[in-house]
């Protein structure tokens, strides 16, 4: 995850470089259930609204929570799915609350009335997420249910108005991308606290909807219109977070941005960036999926390290004898193409790998997602 408002900060007010912080465990998505009252067009899990069999029980999952807990995993975020349908959802959300973690929901918010909301609030999350694929017609169209942006939005609201941490979550193909700047205005007049900008990554339904990945000029245009966004924002004294994923190459693209406005600040950002190292699947960030395999990340699901039913969560995590593993937690990792002969590997660190194996079958070939020119990475 890039964290624009993070950078924007350092343009502000510059810190001194400190020492690398590494978090004790990796931060834990975890797919509770694959049940979901949508079908949406990118969706990783592929889920639909049937119950799907095999998923672990309340129990099973208390006792991965107390393998996670004891591998000093710092964040759990409770994904599906829809979380919401999973009815011990509240039960386990309270326990992960009561063992310390910071517990956050990720939700497409359809569901969240104002009974559910007080749910939540009692719960009390860390920060609920909602994804919103544009504005009105848009999101339908992505969501495949009439009216599912005006329920959404009813739920973001409510959970605003309850006093939780609330977020947007918007990927971006070349179907939605006009709808950003809506999205962006929407964020600051409802008074949501994140934004969170996904580049399309080609797993699950995302990877069968790859055409329609947004062309470069339209990511660049994107990332052009966030940082100015962020840095306005920066200097009124609004306080929002601004985060990208799944394409690493925005921290390079935002030292060209600061060529453009704050010249004298590149270098500066440029050893932040350096220290923030990239891509982290496989290294600081794990999934667990609705069965209990373990993946790099929620769009490994197609790679499983191994189940939590059979080895426990920290052996899972350690054994380097997974070739993949082995690769993503290599320092550097070795990355073959236009990635491995970047100028700027140091920052980025080659990119989402699952686009390059999706596409080539070679994880650690050149990530066709990256947008920056050959000129830009230094190989013209």
């Amino acid at each position: 995850m890039f964290r624009i408002s993070q950078f924007m900060q350092e343009i502000a007010a510059p810190t001194a470089l400190g020492s690398v912080r590494k978090p004790p465990g990796p931060v834990v998505i975890w797919n509770l259930i694959r049940r979901c009252n949508l079908t949406c067009k990118h969706c990783y899990s592929i889920s639909a609204d049937k119950d799907f069999a095999g998923e672990l029980s309340t129990a099973e999952v208390y006792a991965v929570m107390d393998q996670l807990k004891a591998f000093r995993v710092p964040a759990l975020i409770l994904s599906g799915g829809e979380p919401l349908l999973r009815p011990d959802i509240f039960e386990i959300s309270a326990r992960a609350k009561s063992m310390g973690f910071f517990t956050a929901l990720s939700s497409n918010g359809t569901l969240i009335d104002a009974v559910m909301c007080e749910k939540i609030r009692v719960v009390g999350y860390d920060y609920v997420g909602v994804s919103l694929d544009g504005l009105g017609a848009t999101h339908d169209k992505f969501r495949r249910m009439q009216g599912a942006f005006d329920k959404s939005l009813a739920g973001i609201r409510l959970c605003r108005d309850a006093g939780l941490k609330v977020g947007v979550r918007y990927t971006m193909t070349q179907d939605n991308h006009q709808d950003l700047p809506g999205l962006l205005k929407l964020v600051e007049d409802e008074g949501i606290d994140r934004f969170y900008f996904s580049h399309l990554n080609y797993a699950g339904r995302g990877n069968k909807n790859r055409k329609d990945d947004a062309l470069y000029q339209m990511t660049r245009n994107a990332m052009d219109l966030l940082f100015d966004t962020c840095w306005e924002y920066q200097q009124r004294g609004l306080q929002k977070e601004f985060t990208t994923g799944n394409n690493d190459a925005d921290g390079v693209y935002l030292l060209y941005w600061l060529q453009r406005r704050f010249p004298d600040r590149v270098e500066h950002i440029r050893a932040k960036l350096r220290q923030w190292g990239g891509n982290s699947s496989g290294v600081n960030v794990a999934n667990i999926d609705n069965l209990g395999k373990v993946h790099p990340d929620t769009m490994w699901w197609h790679y499983s390290l191994g189940d939590v039913r059979e080895r426990a969560f920290a052996d899972i995590w350690n054994d380097v004898s997974d070739p993949l593993m082995a690769g993503l937690k290599a320092r550097p990792r070795k990355v073959g193409g236009r990635c491995g002969a970047c100028a700027h590997f140091d920052i980025c660190g080659g990119n989402t790998r699952v686009r390059a194996q999706q596409l080539t079958g070679d994880a650690w070939a050149e990530d066709p997602g990256c947008y920056l020119s050959d000129e830009e990475i230094g190989l013209a």
